[in-house]
């Protein structure tokens, strides 16, 4: 029998064990999240189940992969160009930090290093909810030099969350102007709206605003704003219990839609 090797990998949110030939070619692939067995050469059937027989356990289920939906298609046909899904959190930051260094021997910090920083915690605080059937982009681009921190997309709908980084500040917020520290307020809450309202527009799609903020010693919200959810980056995890919004069909659909580039010229 032709041995078989099994790789773990972790794509588009799915958690998978794929089994391939010693020249690569995968013959099937199990994921965990459904416990189905996808195989795509029915003559190895009896080789994957043996190669998979260490990791799979209790029921499962084993047949050929299931029909592309629409979502899948627009996938698969996007161009890696115009393809937002490998951003990295503060991927526009990184590029503009590679193109015009931050000066060197200067007593202050240059703050796109801070706002990297926040938007690295954040961003990984928010992927660790795709376990849960939620979808996330970093650094959605804007026609005019603008940009989406995060973008989230699940059960509880699409989000635009816009990072402030605020190591160990005290952050007051009264709609619409935001004071981090010494600074002077600015009316960051009018911007974290136009950014949702933006979104919306490109992707025909309600996307409520959000402002995380990061690092903060206190915060202060005074008043609420009643249409702006404000938050902690300790405070994402909450966002898992969130639902009734979105199906799961209907976030792939909106998510293969934001991860193509050319949604946000429209923006």
């Amino acid at each position: 029998m032709t041995a078989l090797r099994v790789t773990p990998a972790h794509r588009e949110g799915r958690d998978r064990l794929y089994v391939s030939l010693p020249d690569g070619r995968n013959v099937a692939w199990f994921d965990r999240d459904t416990g189905r067995i996808s195989l795509v050469a029915n003559e190895h059937r009896d080789g994957v189940l043996a190669a998979l027989a260490p990791y799979v356990t209790g029921d499962f289920t084993i047949g050929p992969p299931p029909v592309p939906t629409s979502a899948d298609l627009a996938r698969l046909s996007l161009h890696p160009d115009d393809d937002l899904a490998p951003n990295r959190s503060g991927e526009s930051l990184l590029t503009e930090l590679d193109r015009s260094p931050a000066p060197a021997g200067r007593f202050r910090q240059d703050p796109r290093l801070a706002q990297l920083d926040a938007d690295r915690l954040l961003g990984d605080a928010l992927e660790r909810l795709e376990s849960v059937g939620w979808r996330v982009l970093h650094s959605v681009p804007l026609p005019g030099a603008d940009r989406i921190d995060h973008l989230l997309l699940g059960p509880a709908g699409a989000l635009a969350v816009h990072t402030l980084p605020a190591r160990k500040q005290r952050v007051r917020v009264a709609d619409p102007m935001v004071r981090a520290g010494r600074g002077q307020p600015v009316p960051l809450l009018r911007t974290t709206r136009r950014r949702a309202e933006r979104a919306s527009l490109a992707l025909t799609a309600a996307v409520r605003p959000v402002l995380a903020v990061v690092g903060a010693a206190r915060l202060d919200v005074l008043p609420t704003p009643p249409d702006v959810r404000i938050l902690r980056e300790t405070e994402a995890p909450a966002l898992a219990r969130l639902g009734g919004v979105l199906k799961p069909a209907d976030i792939e659909a909106l998510y293969a839609t934001a991860r193509d580039r050319r949604t946000w010229l429209r923006a």
